[in-house]
């Protein structure tokens, strides 16, 4: 590159000035550090840059498409992801989710509990009629189920979305109640969704500690059928329990589902009115002291969230 300063002549009458006598000594040095500082960022790059990170390196599924797009992790104080600072674009190379769809259900609303009489009205799940949606429960110290299912959805859909996947929510923050759960599993329908999950923490009582995946059982009664999709359904659910435990460091249910971490049930609207894959994660218990720490760590829940994904792609990947 050249450069001319502010009076150069480009006539060819400037003059050059006077050589400093340190001014040699200082090229030679120069011009002996610039081939090692080269060779050393080359080496720097072919090593990959930076390294893991001070996560260890644990970002197995996502890789380096979403280190940029994750959000801020400070532990311990419930504090969420700005929806709309959670972003990232997958690569041509990195893809592997690219022409899948996935639908992420965010327990509950945030707002729910303001509209009793909405959430109170019954619908029909096929086996049975149940309320529109509940407010769903918090931890000792306040912090809603309804928002750290949003929260989680929203990690969530940035990791999926770095693996080209297609993914809606069935709720964002949006809407002053619901929606209720017949309308919850349609939206998958509708979607014709590779995979649906719901995202939940449970309400039990102190010492019961541990997360679980709730299949869907096979219903066929009413407007529910479920029959096609229990197998795979059984699929997304393994795929995401061993990878939410390794992701996350917790340990299955100690009190629903004999350790294993996976439970069958045929009342819940949101899996008996589904026909795509389906599976709810009960990701901890908020009314465990210990659990509850959890909860309420951005740092944890991002581990979720990732956990939650690796399963996801685990499971599509294999169909």
């Amino acid at each position: 590159m050249s450069y001319q300063g502010p009076h150069s002549d480009p006539l060819g009458s400037w003059q050059p000035p006077r050589r400093s006598p340190l001014r040699r000594p200082l090229t030679l040095t120069l011009a002996a550090l610039v081939p090692g500082a080269l060779l050393g960022w080359l080496a720097y790059e072919a090593l990959g840059g930076t390294g893991s990170g001070g996560d260890g390196g644990t970002d197995r599924a996502v890789g380096a498409a979403t280190s940029s797009a994750r959000p801020s992790e400070n532990g311990g104080d419930g504090k969420d992801a700005e929806p709309g600072t959670l972003s990232a674009s997958p690569s041509a190379a990195s893809a592997p989710l690219r022409g899948k769809v996935v639908v992420i259900d965010p327990g509950h609303n945030p707002t729910n509990y303001e509209h009793t009489a909405d959430i109170n009205r019954k619908v029909d799940i096929g086996t049975n009629w149940k309320e529109c949606d509940t407010t769903g429960t918090s931890t000792n110290a306040g912090y809603s189920e309804a928002r750290f299912t949003l929260d989680v959805a929203h990690r969530l859909r940035t990791l999926l979305e770095a693996q080209g996947a297609t993914v809606k929510l069935t709720q964002d923050g949006d809407r002053a109640f619901g929606p209720c759960v017949d309308e919850r599993a349609e939206i998958g329908n509708a979607a014709h969704a590779d995979a649906a999950i719901s995202i939940h923490a449970d309400g039990s009582g102190e010492g019961n500690r541990g997360f679980h995946v709730i299949m869907p059982g096979e219903v066929h009664e009413g407007s529910a059928d479920t029959r096609a999709i229990v197998a795979p359904s059984k699929e997304l659910g393994a795929a995401v329990e061993g990878d939410f435990a390794q992701a996350t460091g917790s340990s299955p249910s100690n009190y629903i589902g004999d350790g294993t971490g996976l439970v069958t049930r045929k009342d819940l609207g949101g899996l008996n009115l589904s026909t795509v894959p389906k599976v709810f994660i009960e990701c901890g218990n908020m009314r465990d002291t210990k659990d509850a720490a959890l909860l309420t760590s951005s740092a944890w829940r991002q581990s979720a969230a990732r956990g939650i994904s690796e399963g996801i792609v685990s499971f599509l990947r294999g169909k």
